[in-house]
């Protein structure tokens, strides 16, 4: 058995063009979706994830505003800037992309936006909001896997789910979102002492550790939906995910490529995030501009 791809482009492509129709028809009413981002210091990766943020907002008919600070800027320059970008009406969502250089309070920062322009859903306001099954706002890497499974009819209810990796950004909303869906939830992490064990009886297994190729074949259930949100880089240089993909995919019955999985819809769905945010702006007042 050789499983099936499940491609993070091509959905992403999909989800991408409603929400430019969306977009299009706010923009008609006097409202262009708006997301800031902050970017801190000069980290490669960083700067990569916010250029194609940029990039997908301008795609999709949205505005985006960038602000870029040297790693050794006074957090209350910071601060200031978040300030003013909750106080902007036109703005709709805020990022501050992590992670920030050593000498910031990442806490202090997350929860200085405010939670309303929170599309990352990182403020604790929103975390508490997803835990009792009302989100505002879900973060975009499970809110991507969730589009993902929905979108090649995996059954949820009754499954098992196993999440390698008990993360603040993927592991534990991800396990609310698949709880809030009826699956029966197994959160791995570094002191589990029978690894192998739990992911052989997940029917749904999500690898989110960032070790590269730590899940093999001989870790699967036979025809197990596997999604690695996984980003590393191999003993070669090459981009790979947390699963070892060319041994999964003869054991799984669905599996997400490194690249080209869950990356793209990690994006997609800040762009859906945002979309949100500008719509209910738009509601709140009265619909009209």
């Amino acid at each position: 058995m050789t499983a099936r791809i499940l491609d993070g482009n091509a959905l992403a492509a999909t989800v991408r063009g409603r929400l430019a129709e969306r977009a299009a028809a706010l923009t008609a009413r006097g409202v262009q979706p708006c997301l800031a981002v902050i970017l801190v210091g000069q980290d490669p990766a960083s700067a990569v994830y916010v250029r194609n943020k940029v990039r997908g907002c301008e795609a999709a008919g949205m505005r985006s505003l960038k602000f870029d600070y040297p790693a050794d800027v006074a957090q209350q320059a910071v601060f200031e800037r978040i300030a003013a970008l909750n106080a902007d009406p036109a703005v709709h969502g805020i990022l501050v992309q992590l992670p920030l250089p050593p000498q910031f309070d990442a806490d202090r920062v997350l929860e200085a936006v405010a939670p309303e322009k929170d599309v990352d859903g990182f403020h604790a306001e929103n975390v508490g909001a997803l835990m009792q099954g009302h989100p505002r706002f879900v973060p975009c890497t499970p809110a991507g896997v969730m589009e993902m499974l929905k979108s090649e009819n995996v059954p949820l209810a009754g499954a098992e789910a196993v999440i390698v990796g008990r993360s603040n950004i993927v592991g534990k909303p991800m396990a609310m979102l698949l709880l809030a869906q009826s699956c029966t939830v197994t959160v791995c992490h570094s002191r589990t002492r029978d690894l192998t064990g739990h992911c052989r009886r997940a029917d749904i297994l999500v690898a989110a550790v960032g070790k590269a190729k730590m899940i093999t074949g001989d870790r699967i259930k036979p025809g197990a939906t596997v999604i690695d949100v996984g980003i590393n880089r191999d003993a070669s240089g090459k981009l790979c995910g947390d699963v070892d993909f060319e041994s999964a995919k003869e054991v799984a019955g669905l599996i997400t490529p490194v690249p080209g999985g869950v990356g793209p819809m990690t994006i997609t769905m800040l762009l859906a995030n945002t979309l949100v945010s500008a719509e209910r702006a738009l509601a709140l007042a009265g619909g009209r501009r």
